[in-house]
């Protein structure tokens, strides 16, 4: 005889709903998998939300040429304008400035009301915003008659340009993020399924099982950097006014230290939520402060030392001098240096808290 069929819905609902009740309690069990799921947006969201509340308008950074006609009386008169800041700078440090995105728009004041001149790149938003606010302090400044008349002075030409700016911040963005969850969510996934315990059987240390993941990293770094140099070489005409021989070893150099900050993140997670909230509490913080896709220097001043030695900052500074600037490795010295720092740190600190299982 058959049993009734609430007994028969009773036994194919149980395994479904003891299964389901196991993997709840699998999650639940895991503090980490717990926060960075439901915790840490809630923290992002507080954090973000108090940052931005009131926001002011952002300043127009501006810088004026020494070699204008009363550039200090220019440049207080700016500063004194709560929407903008200004320096004066050499040409060459002004030139510089404009090219790595550290000012908006370079003012050469004259002697003549129609000989002034505004020099900016036009592709960004900012640079003609802070023409405009500029512009207007100068015709307050003039009074009604006569007006100031200002030459735009259009930066369009390879090294000037924006895309100039952020193509070495691509090529920093690009090597940490394929660090992060390239090679730190592949040693979680092993451990995971129980992999690292088989490997730990084996005759090998752990310095050598973090070691090995670092050297192949360094086998998709070639293809990477080349991929996106050459696109925006054939593309946007960005060019790479150092060594290539230099850039290679500043980028090689990048890779290594963020790879050991990878494998840091990566030695002790047992789960990839746990592994997915410690790569974005690491990663956010650099796509704020790193100066991918615009500069760092708009921050506070107090902060620029902290930042200037963050592991995407630096890299991305030391990528800007060879590409941008033309520099070679002495004078990428301080940001190698820094990258150095906290590459050896974390490799230390990984092999000492790394676990199989």
């Amino acid at each position: 005889m058959l049993p009734p069929p609430a007994s028969r819905m009773a036994e194919f609902h149980s395994p479904l709903i003891e299964l389901t009740l196991s993997r709840l309690r699998e999650f639940i069990r895991d503090p980490g998998a717990v926060f960075w799921t439901f915790g840490f947006p809630i923290v992002l969201a507080v954090a973000l939300g108090i940052a931005f509340r009131e926001s002011p308008p952002p300043q127009a950074h501006v810088a004026v040429a020494r070699s204008g006609a009363h550039a200090d009386e220019v440049a207080a008169a700016l500063e004194a304008d709560d929407g903008i800041t200004a320096q004066v700078l050499d040409d060459d440090a002004a030139a510089r400035a404009l090219a790595t995105g550290k000012i908006d728009l370079l003012v050469i004041p004259a002697v003549r009301d129609d000989g002034w001149v505004y020099r900016f790149d036009e592709m960004r938003p900012e640079a003609r915003t802070a023409r405009l606010a500029v512009d207007a302090v100068v015709q307050r400044r003039a009074g009604s008659e006569p007006r100031v008349v200002a030459q735009d002075d259009v930066r369009s030409e390879p090294g000037a340009r924006y895309i100039d700016f952020l193509v070495p911040g691509l090529i920093g963005l690009n090597i940490m993020g394929s660090a992060i969850w390239g090679i730190g969510f592949a040693v979680v996934d092993a451990r995971r399924r129980k992999l690292l315990k088989r490997l730990a059987a084996t005759p090998m240390s752990r310095a050598h099982f973090l070691l090995s993941f670092m050297l192949s990293r360094l086998l998709f770094l070639v293809a990477e950097v080349v991929a996106l140099v050459g696109f925006g070489w054939l593309v946007f005409g960005v060019p790479v006014r150092g060594s290539l021989l230099t850039l290679s070893l500043v980028a090689i150099w990048g890779a290594l230290t963020l790879t050991g900050i990878a494998m840091l993140l990566a030695a002790r997670p047992r789960s990839t939520e746990t592994a997915s909230g410690l790569a974005n509490l690491f990663m956010l913080p650099m796509w704020l402060l790193g100066g991918s896709f615009f500069s760092y220097e708009r921050f506070p001043e107090v902060a620029l030392p902290i930042i200037r030695v963050l592991p995407l900052a630096a890299l991305n500074d030391a990528l800007r001098k060879v590409m941008n600037e033309g520099l070679g490795l002495a004078e990428v010295g301080p940001e190698l240096l820094a990258l150095g720092l906290w590459g050896a740190l974390s490799f230390v600190i990984a092999v000492r808290v790394f676990r199989w299982q």
